[in-house]
């Protein structure tokens, strides 16, 4: 059973999500809050599997809240999915880097809600590797981001923080990630280095472990912000 707590500030949709939800005989809503500051609480109290998180709340947005709910050590088991618009794209970088595990639209049919739950609950980013390295690559490119040009060295474009991270991996470690910044899969990245795909999951654990990373979502900000890959590559 996956125990979630539905986060947003407008009733109607707390209410028709926790509906969706409490459908599937495997997913109890055990909660709802009607803001950040309340989700931070209700987490700390309920310890949900999983948070759909609304970003654009008050007292405290999702953002906000999910970086204390993801930073804190008493919320290990606790994973974050982020409820959101497409207007909303730059919102969803900066929750994905304080340790959300994925997003899905406001607009979604019910069952892909059901699924993205179940994905987040089973340790895997929501999208695809490549479908959020898009998105990545959407905001990098932005105007205003200060990383347009997407080459290492420009103002901007490379994070201090992300290269000393960058620095605590093995040569074969950062290869691997670079891959998993391209898109590919774990079983693509066993085909390419003529590995197991145990062998290539493996990898990319230890690559998160070192970094502290949630999922994979994390890897892929870090290989672009690394400077280890740039947009259009």
């Amino acid at each position: 059973m996956i125990s979630v707590l539905v986060v947003d500030d407008q009733v109607l949709i707390r209410q028709a999500v926790s509906d969706i939800l409490s459908s599937h005989p495997d997913i109890e809503v055990v909660g709802t809050a009607g803001d950040g500051e309340e989700a931070v609480d209700q987490v700390a109290s309920l310890h949900p599997d999983v948070v759909l998180m609304d970003i654009r709340m008050p007292v405290l947005d999702g953002i906000g809240a999910t970086e204390r709910i993801c930073s804190d050590p008493a919320n290990t088991g606790t994973r974050v999915l982020i409820l959101t618009t497409f207007e909303e794209d730059e919102y969803v970088v900066s929750a994905l880097r304080a340790g959300a595990g994925g997003f899905i639209g406001k607009g979604a049919e019910p069952e892909d809600i059901i699924r993205a739950v179940q994905a987040v609950h089973a340790g895997d980013s929501l999208l695809s590797p490549a479908a959020t390295r898009g998105l990545i690559t959407r905001y990098l490119d932005a105007p205003g981001t200060g990383t347009s040009s997407g080459t290492p060295g420009a103002p901007g474009a490379v994070s201090q923080a992300a290269t000393r991270a960058l620095e605590r991996l093995t040569e074969r470690e950062q290869e691997v990630l670079l891959r998993v910044g391209q898109g590919l899969s774990n079983q693509e990245i066993a085909e390419e280095f003529f590995i197991s795909p145990h062998t290539a999951k493996t990898h990319v654990n230890r690559i998160m472990s070192k970094i502290n990373a949630h999922d994979r979502a994390q890897l892929v900000i870090l290989a672009y912000e690394s400077g280890l890959l740039v947009p259009g590559d």
